[in-house]
C-alpha cells in the first residue's frame, strides 16, 4: 500500500479675514458745516450705529408635514437595514453595511434640519442622534467586516446591539407621541455566541465508499470546515475542531481541490462561521486512486495539516468568499 504524506504549510490569513479700508474725504471748502434734526428724536440713530432687527424665527412644521418629511425616509432606512440583514456573503454585507450608514447619516443630517412641532421636539433630537450613533456603527461595522473580524449580519446585528436598542426607543417615543413614522428597526440582535460542532460532524456527506483516507491536523487556534471539490461539485464537508485531528476513510478515487475555512462560532443555518473568519485553499491538487492487480490493491492515503509546520510542503492561497464552497 503506497501511502504519499502531504504536508501543509498552510498560513493563517493576514488573516480602508476679511478686513475693510476705507479713504477719508474731504469736505468743501468755505462756509461752516451745519447739522440739521433733534438728537436722540425719533428715527434717530443711536450711537452704535443703525438699529438691527433680529433673524426671523423658523416656523415649525405642521404635525401633517413633519410626517411627510420623516415617511419616505423612514422606508428608505429600513429598507437598508433589511438588506444588511439579508446579505448572503462577506461581500456583500460589507457593500450593503456601507450604504446603509450612508442612507441613514443622510436621513440624520436632513431632519436635523427640519424644525419639528415644538411637542415632540425632545423626541426629535433624540431620534436624529440615534440615527447618527447608529450611522457611525454600521460603518466601524463595514471595516470589521472587511478585516474579517465579523464574518455575517447576525455577527454584525450582536455587536451593534447597544446602538440599535438605543435607536429602537428613540424611534418608539417619537412614534408614540404623535404616530410618526419612526420605527426603522424590525430586527432584533442575538446575544454573542460560541456554537461548535462536534470533531468529525459531516455537513455534507458525499464522494465516500472508496478505499483511500485524508488525515487531517487542524492545529491552529479557531475550528475549521475542510471541503473537498472534485471538478465542480462538492464532494464532501467535515468540521475540524481547533488542537485536533479526524480522519476521513473511504475518500473515492478522483482528484480533489481542498479548501478550508477556520473561524469562531459555527452557524449552521448559513453553513459559515460567524466572526474571526478565513478562506484558503491548498494549491496542489489531491489524487486518490486505486489499482488493482492479481495480487494486491493499492490506494493513496493522504495527511494534510491546516496549520504552518517545519518541513511543510504544500502551498495555500486565500481565497475570496465569494468563491468559497459553502
Amino acid at each position: 500500500m503506497a501511502a504519499p504524506r502531504m504536508i501543509s504549510c498552510a498560513l493563517v490569513l493576514a488573516t480602508l479675514t476679511l478686513s475693510a479700508c476705507s479713504a477719508t474725504a474731504s469736505g468743501p471748502s468755505g462756509g461752516s458745516p451745519t447739522a440739521g434734526g433733534m438728537a436722540g428724536g425719533p428715527g434717530a440713530p443711536s450711537a452704535d450705529g443703525p438699529s438691527a432687527s433680529a433673524a426671523p424665527s423658523v416656523s415649525a412644521l405642521a404635525p401633517e408635514a413633519y410626517k411627510g418629511e420623516l415617511e419616505p425616509r423612514h422606508k428608505a432606512m429600513a429598507g437598508a437595514l433589511k438588506s444588511v440583514v439579508g446579505a448572503g456573503s462577506v461581500k456583500s454585507l460589507n457593500s450593503r453595511l456601507e450604504k446603509a450608514g450612508e442612507e441613514l447619516d443622510g436621513a440624520a443630517t436632513a431632519l436635523a434640519a427640519l424644525s419639528p412641532p415644538e411637542q415632540v421636539r425632545p423626541q426629535h433630537d433624540a431620534y436624529v442622534s440615534s440615527l447618527r450613533e447608529f450611522a457611525t456603527g454600521l460603518s466601524a461595522a463595514a471595516g470589521k467586516v472587511g478585516s474579517r473580524d465579523l464574518c455575517t449580519s447576525s455577527a454584525v446585528l450582536t455587536d451593534l446591539d447597544d446602538q440599535l436598542k438605543a435607536l429602537d426607543k428613540a424611534g418608539e417615543a417619537l412614534q408614540d407621541a404623535g404616530d410618526y413614522p419612526a420605527d426603522v428597526v424590525t430586527v432584533k440582535a442575538k446575544n454573542k455566541q460560541s456554537r461548535r460542532l462536534g470533531n468529525g460532524t459531516f455537513i455534507r456527506r458525499g464522494g465516500l465508499g472508496g478505499r483511500s483516507s485524508l488525515q487531517i491536523h487542524n492545529g491552529d487556534s479557531r475550528d475549521a470546515v475542510v471541503t473537498l471539490v472534485r471538478g465542480k461539485t462538492k464532494a464532501l464537508s467535515v468540521y475540524v475542531r481547533k488542537k485536533a485531528k479526524y480522519k476521513i476513510q473511504g475518500v473515492g478515487d478522483g482528484s480533489y481541490k481542498i479548501y478550508f475555512t477556520h473561524g469562531v462560532d459555527w452557524d449552521g443555518k448559513s453553513r459559515a462561521f460567524t466572526r474571526d473568519c478565513g478562506f484558503e485553499r491548498f494549491q496542489e491538487t489531491v489524487k486518490f486512486k486505486t489499482t488493482y492487480t492479481a495480487t494486491r490493491i493499492r490506494w493513496h492515503d493522504w495527511q494534510i495539516t491546516l496549520h504552518a509546520i517545519s518541513g511543510g510542503n504544500a502551498k495555500t492561497t486565500g481565497v475570496d468568499p465569494e468563491d468559497f464552497p459553502s
